[in-house]
């Protein structure tokens, strides 16, 4: 395939944090066929963030019925997507097809080469997952690409005064730290710092934030609830740092260039951890909910303390040397 033409498909179903893993792939096309189309069939609500971050030019819904045949063994194949996938040069799919049935049936209506990709990384392997959605592209004489996942988003001005995010969820219950510990350590920032808060969660989260809020006054703190994926990066790009668990939404904080501090649960750190320099893990060998405040407290302090300062509030009480409770 010519670096000045063409046309790529990449296919990307999974959660949010595996989407964000696979990103690096999709860069590393953008930089070596600057001059291709490059789309994405997956799930739009995620994958509008390479869309947003300019690493593709277009998104398909992965979820159309149409496509069920192409997931039977000598399925009947829809004649619109049978034309669909002929339309491109390269295909490059990251989705489970383990008996290589969907391969197979796009084979049967489509000329391009496609490279099959694994769907998650092997956890014995201790190989981090965006080295492993990488190496499907040395069969492109991609080496070497960046693995860090970025989304390309408009830069803001710096503001000493931007809010600090807080996520206190994820996608399962053992990756989260106890709410009264959060709520510690929000009102242990309110009385240390003159930030404000940025309280982070999806539809499944709502108690969360409100028992959460009720931790700082409503000036200091804003509930950020259910927003598009797209418009929630542009929030998070706004913010001075963030706080959160082993979840999507932190590997997205991440990704935009936030510091990040996460409260790391026993997820194997080196194959799904945030990747850069700007993340800093925090954990306990009991497991999170063992996790102590004053641990946390020191590394967001540290976090912090890298930023540039919010100014003085007047009325505002100076700070407090250390959480509550």
């Amino acid at each position: 395939m010519s670096g000045k033409q063409g046309r790529i498909l990449v296919i990307r179903g999974g959660a949010i944090g595996d989407f964000i893993l696979t990103l690096p792939a999709m860069a590393a096309l953008r930089q070596n066929f600057p001059r291709a189309h490059l789309e994405v069939l997956g799930y739009p609500h995620i994958a509008q963030l390479a869309l947003a971050g300019g690493w593709v030019d277009a998104v398909r819904p992965i979820e159309a019925r149409a496509l069920a045949g192409f997931f039977a063994r000598n399925g009947t194949l829809s004649e619109s997507w049978c034309a669909y996938f002929s339309e491109f040069d390269l295909i490059l799919s990251y989705l489970y097809d383990p008996d290589r049935i969907f391969e197979e049936n796009v084979r049967r209506c489509s000329p391009a080469q496609f490279i099959a990709g694994p769907h998650r990384p092997d956890e014995s392997a201790g190989i981090h997952a965006t080295r492993v959605f990488l190496r499907p592209l040395e069969r492109l004489a991609i080496f070497d690409a960046d693995p860090v996942p970025r989304l390309r988003l408009p830069e803001v001005n710096a503001d000493p005064d931007a809010p600090v995010a807080l996520h206190p969820g994820s996608g399962s219950e053992r990756k989260n730290w106890p709410e009264a510990r959060w709520a510690d350590l929000l009102q242990y920032l309110v009385r240390s710092t003159r930030r404000r808060f940025l309280l982070v969660g999806g539809e499944a989260e709502g108690e969360r934030l409100q028992h959460l809020a009720a931790a700082a006054p409503p000036a200091r703190r804003e509930l950020c609830q259910s927003l598009p994926l797209a418009d929630l990066a542009r929030r998070l790009k706004a913010c001075a740092a963030f706080v959160g668990h082993d979840s999507g939404i932190t590997h997205l904080a991440a990704a935009v260039g936030l510091p990040v501090v996460v409260l790391w649960p026993d997820t194997p750190e080196e194959v799904w951890r945030p990747q850069g320099d700007h993340v800093r893990l925090v954990r306990s060998p009991r497991g999170i909910r063992s996790l102590p405040v004053e641990d946390v407290v020191r590394a967001v302090d540290e976090m912090l303390e890298s930023l540039p300062k919010a100014p003085a509030s007047r009325g505002e009480p100076d700070s407090s040397p250390g959480p509550a409770g």
